[in-house]
C-alpha cells in the first residue's frame, strides 16, 4: 500500500500553474466529437478521468489526435487534442463495454449522446463508479423515451442504452447538478421539439457556454435552459477551437493553503474564474481573506485570471448553505480544513449530494479531520466544525478520493507532527504532479 508522508510547513512561496479544467475538457472532447469537421482543444487535461472520456469517444468511432505539450519526469499534465468530428449522428455502435474508469462526468453526459443514437451499447467503470447513483439521469433521458436498464432496478452501473427517438419534456431536477443537466441537454439535442431544464439553484454552466458558442440553438432564462432539438442548427453544430483555463478547483487546495501556512505568498496563473464556479472566492471575500485577481481576461468563452493570495492570522467562521453550495461542491473538503482554522463555530450545509462521491465526502472529512483533533459534528448534508484547532500529524485514509487525499495534505501542512496519507496516488484522477507542486513551494 503507497503512503506519502506531509510535514510541517514554514512558509509557501512562488508562483505556480494548476493542471487545466476537469469538467471543461470533458466536454470540449464529447463536444467535439459530436460536431462538424475538425476542433483543436488546447491545454487539454491529461488526467485519468477526461482521458476516460476521450478513449469513450475513440470507441464510438472518432478520431482523436494527441500532441503532448506540457511533460517531466514527474508530471504529464495537458495535451493538444485534434478532434474529428463526425456529426450529432455521426457516432457508430462500440465494438465492446466502455469503460468510464472513476469518471461520473463521462458516464453521465456519455449517457444523453447515447440515448439519442440509434444502436446498442454498454457503459460501465471501476468499482467505485459502479456505486455512483445513475436514476438521476436514467429517469429523466426514459421520460424521453429512451431505453435503459441498469443494475440494481436501474439505480447504478453498468448502463445499457438502446438509444434513438427521443422526446422533448419538461425537467425540473429536484437537486443542481452540471452533470445531469448536461446529460439532458445532450439528449434534448437529439429529441423532436425543445426540451425545458429547470434547476433549484445554478449550477456550473460550461455547458451552455461551449454548446452555444457552437451553434447549438439553447435559451437561457435564470435556471431555466431551453434546447430545442429540430433547429438545423443542432445538426451542423460548429467546430471549437478552445484553450482549456487551468482548473478552479484545483487551485483552491493551493489558495487554502496559502492562507493557512504562515508567511506565504503564492500567484496561481490562468485560472478559470468562471462565477457559477467560484463560490469558494465569495467565501473568502466573507472572511476578509488576502485573495485578489489580477489580470483579469477571456479566453475561448470563459473569464481566467491570476490569483495572488497569502497568509493571514485571522479568520472569520464560515457559514454556507444550499444556495452557495453548487458553486464550490468540489471545494467542500478543502474548506473543512479552512473552516478547522477560522474563529469560532462555522456550518457548511446543503452538501447532500457528497455522499455519492468518489467517496462520501461528508463522512470522509468527519473522520480523518477528527483523527487529526478536530471537533467536528456531521449532519445529513454537512459539517459543523469548532475552529482554531491545534492540528497533530496522524496516519489518514484517502479513501481513494482525490479531493480528499488532497485536502487532507493541506491540513498536514500546518499540523504539528508527520501526516501519512495512505493510497496517494488517487491524485492523479484530476492533479497529476500534486505533491510536486507544493514541494516546490515549500519553505
Amino acid at each position: 500500500m503507497d503512503k506519502r508522508i506531509i510535514t510541517k510547513a514554514k512558509n509557501l512561496t512562488g508562483e505556480l500553474t494548476v493542471p487545466s479544467d476537469k469538467s471543461i475538457s470533458h466536454r470540449s472532447a464529447i463536444f467535439a466529437s459530436i460536431a462538424n469537421g475538425k476542433s483543436i482543444v488546447r491545454n487539454f487535461l491529461r488526467a485519468e478521468d477526461p482521458l476516460s472520456t476521450v478513449n469513450a469517444m475513440r470507441s464510438l468511432g472518432i478520431e482523436i489526435e494527441e500532441v503532448i505539450t506540457q511533460c517531466s519526469s514527474e508530471e504529464l499534465q495537458s495535451s493538444e487534442l485534434i478532434i474529428h468530428g463526425k456529426g450529432l449522428y455521426g457516432l457508430k455502435e462500440p465494438l465492446d463495454v466502455i469503460n468510464c474508469g472513476n469518471s461520473g462526468t463521462t458516464i453521465r453526459l456519455l449517457s444523453g449522446v447515447l440515448a439519442g443514437n440509434p444502436f446498442f451499447s454498454v457503459l460501465t467503470g471501476d468499482d467505485s463508479l459502479k456505486q455512483r447513483p445513475m436514476a438521476r439521469v436514467i429517469n429523466p433521458l426514459k421520460e424521453m423515451g429512451a431505453r435503459i436498464s441498469a443494475r440494481s432496478n436501474d439505480r447504478y452501473p453498468p448502463l445499457a442504452i438502446k438509444g434513438g427517438s427521443l422526446k422533448a419534456i419538461d425537467y425540473m431536477m429536484p437537486v443542481s447538478s452540471a452533470q445531469v443537466k448536461s446529460c439532458l441537454m445532450l439528449a434534448a439535442l437529439y429529441a423532436d421539439s425543445k426540451t425545458t431544464i429547470s434547476e433549484p439553484f445554478k449550477s456550473r454552466d460550461h455547458t451552455e457556454r461551449m454548446l452555444k458558442s457552437m451553434g447549438a440553438d439553447i435559451e437561457i432564462e435564470n435556471l431555466t435552459v431551453r434546447v430545442n432539438g429540430q433547429n438545423p442548427a443542432n445538426l451542423n453544430l460548429k467546430p471549437i477551437d478552445v484553450t482549456v483555463p487551468s482548473d478552479f478547483s484545483s487551485a483552491a487546495f493551493f489558495i487554502v493553503a496559502a492562507i493557512l501556512v504562515p508567511n506565504s505568498e503564492i500567484l496561481i496563473k490562468g485560472v478559470g474564474i468562471n462565477p457559477t464556479r467560484t463560490g469558494l472566492l465569495h467565501v473568502l471575500n466573507s472572511i476578509i481573506a488576502d485573495v485578489k485577481l489580477e489580470n483579469e481576461r477571456d479566453i475561448s468563452g470563459e473569464p481566467v485570471a491570476d490569483i495572488y493570495c497569502r497568509s493571514i492570522n485571522k479568520l472569520g467562521a464560515i457559514k454556507i448553505g444550499k444556495e452557495l453550495m453548487p458553486s464550490l461542491i468540489d471545494e467542500f473538503p478543502i474548506l473543512c480544513v479552512l473552516a478547522s482554522q477560522a474563529e469560532g463555530i462555522s456550518e457548511i450545509r446543503g452538501a447532500e449530494e457528497l455522499r455519492v462521491k468518489e467517496s462520501d465526502r461528508i463522512k470522509a472529512m468527519v473522520t480523518e479531520l477528527r483523527k487529526m483533533g478536530v471537533e467536528i459534528e456531521e449532519y445529513p448534508d454537512g459539517v459543523q466544525i469548532k475552529g482554531n484547532a491545534q492540528l497533530k500529524g496522524s496516519e489518514v485514509e484517502s479513501y481513494g478520493d482525490h479531493r480528499i487525499a488532497m485536502s487532507i495534505s493541506i491540513a498536514g501542512l500546518i499540523a504539528s507532527g508527520d501526516t501519512t496519507i495512505r493510497n496517494p496516488e488517487c491524485v492523479d484522477i484530476s492533479f497529476p504532479g500534486f505533491y510536486e507542486k507544493l514541494k516546490m513551494l515549500k519553505g
